[in-house]
């Protein structure tokens, strides 16, 4: 099962330091059948694209809780046994918690399949989208479109062995 675990720069550098991402439980993002539900698709791709914006948005909550970490998203792809990644049953159908996933334990970086991240370019949109995090949380369609101005920028795609470059 892949698996898409939302961090920050500075997440995925203690990542690469410690070998392994978190130390359990661990958030991520996962092709969940509520997920399947919501997005009303059978194209493994896009649900799959689906899930890792998920875990985007769920970066942005990270990057919100870390005012001095650079305004970047991250989000690790990852490959799982089936079975590893548990969603929460009380929670498949509430739309904060769509695709969400949980790891027992910490994820070995070793299982990492890709690293997806934002370009520089994307740093202004991505600082006003935490900015408006909260305005959005709380109703506010102007904020919540700021917020999804951050969606407009793709996340660029990394190799695992890039990850060195990119901390």
């Amino acid at each position: 099962m892949r698996v898409y675990v939302p961090l920050t720069l500075s997440g995925l550098a203690e990542a690469h330091r410690a070998g392994e991402l978190g130390t359990g439980p661990l958030v991520a993002y996962a092709v969940t059948p509520a997920l399947r539900e919501w997005y009303l698709s059978d194209d493994i791709e896009e649900l799959e694209y689906a899930a890792l914006n998920r875990a985007a948005l769920a970066s942005l909550r990270l990057l919100a809780a870390d005012p001095a970490g650079v305004r970047r998203r991250v989000v690790v792809a990852a490959d799982v046994p089936d079975g590893v990644a548990v969603a929460d049953p009380d929670r498949g159908l509430d739309p904060a918690a769509l695709g969400e996933v949980r790891l027992a334990g910490p994820l070995p970086l070793a299982k990492a399949a890709a690293v997806h991240v934002d370009s520089a370019d994307a740093e202004a949109d991505v600082r006003a989208a935490v900015e408006a995090l909260a305005a959005a949380d709380g109703g506010d369609d102007d904020a919540q479109y700021v917020v999804d101005g951050a969606e407009d920028h793709e996340l660029l795609w990394y190799a695992t062995q890039e990850i060195p470059n990119l901390v």
